[in-house]
């Protein structure tokens, strides 16, 4: 299997680019690949001829008390998982590239995400989703893709990036691809490399909870019951954990982050922080999750 081209600056992805005949699909990462990239590349190469992979740590949706020095950057690791995956091409940029003379001459315009993304992980990080799709509007113009696909696991994320598709006319197909998941139900995630393990057993809390709504609601118990069902569980699990973990945010939404519906389907979100103790200064670890349920 042949290595797929690495494009650096503008011009080289141009140049990359305009090899490309036919439909083209492109995945957005931050890199440290993992499986769940894996099945978003998968579903890539089964919806379009090529296949171009952007890898770029976006500085803009990191807060100042957040992980943008220490996240994981393996980029001779990436590249030997592209390849192996048949991957055509690769963009690679660096942060001068992206916005430059970066950070004194920050974007000065930047994507407004809209009221939804002041909930959740908005609220939680001030600005974040105003950096997520700013990159992401830039990375769309840059590589001009009939498809992108974005994983189910950022949900938020997800459901904000439609939006602004939808609202600003962008001609490109959004493709949501379901969580790719540990046998033991821990969403895949680059945060996990940063997970002790008594870290790693707290986490299992998220999904533990996300399945005990999910089969709540099947019973047709109504959604402030099914809601009160996951937050049970992930107290119950959480206080068996031997890393700390504190809740953030365990919420019932519509499917388009509208408040939950009576019936039908909807969406349970999840964040928390695994093993953070200030006193000790320990930063933690925090991990967001969700799922379907269907609400009987």
């Amino acid at each position: 299997m042949s290595s797929p081209i690495v494009a650096r600056t503008r011009a080289e992805l141009a140049a990359a680019r305009a090899k490309l005949d036919g439909t083209v699909g492109v995945v957005m990462t931050m890199g440290a690949l993992h499986e769940g990239h894996d099945a978003l590349i998968r579903a890539a190469q089964a919806r379009a001829e090529h296949v171009l992979v952007t890898i770029f740590v976006n500085p803009l949706q990191f807060g100042p008390n957040e992980d943008y020095e220490r996240y994981p950057r393996p980029y001779d690791d990436d590249l030997g998982r592209l390849s192996g995956l048949g991957v055509d091409v690769v963009f690679a940029p660096s942060v001068d590239v992206m916005y430059p003379g970066y950070p004194e001459a920050a974007p000065q315009v930047r994507v407004n995400p809209g009221p939804r993304a002041e909930i959740l992980e908005g609220a939680s990080r001030p600005g974040f989703f105003h950096g997520v799709l700013t990159v992401v509007m830039k990375l769309l113009q840059l590589t001009r893709p009939d498809l992108t696909f974005f994983g189910e696991k950022d949900f938020q994320q997800l459901a904000l990036i439609r939006q602004m598709v939808a609202d600003l006319d962008v001609p490109v197909e959004i493709v949501g691809v379901p969580t790719e998941r540990e046998g033991d139900g821990l969403a895949k995630s680059s945060r996990n490399t940063y997970l002790s393990a008594a870290g790693r057993a707290g986490a299992l809390a998220l999904s533990a909870a996300l399945r005990a709504g999910a089969e709540a609601a099947s019973r047709g118990v109504g959604p402030d019951a099914t809601l009160e069902a996951a937050l049970e569980t992930f107290r119950g699990t959480a206080s068996e954990s031997p890393e700390r973990v504190d809740l953030d945010y365990l919420v019932l939404t519509a499917p388009d982050l509208g408040p939950a519906p009576q019936t039908g389907p909807a969406r349970l979100l999840v964040a928390a922080w695994i093993g953070r103790d200030a006193d000790a200064g320990r930063p933690g670890t925090r991990l967001i999750d969700n799922g379907p349920v269907t609400l009987a």
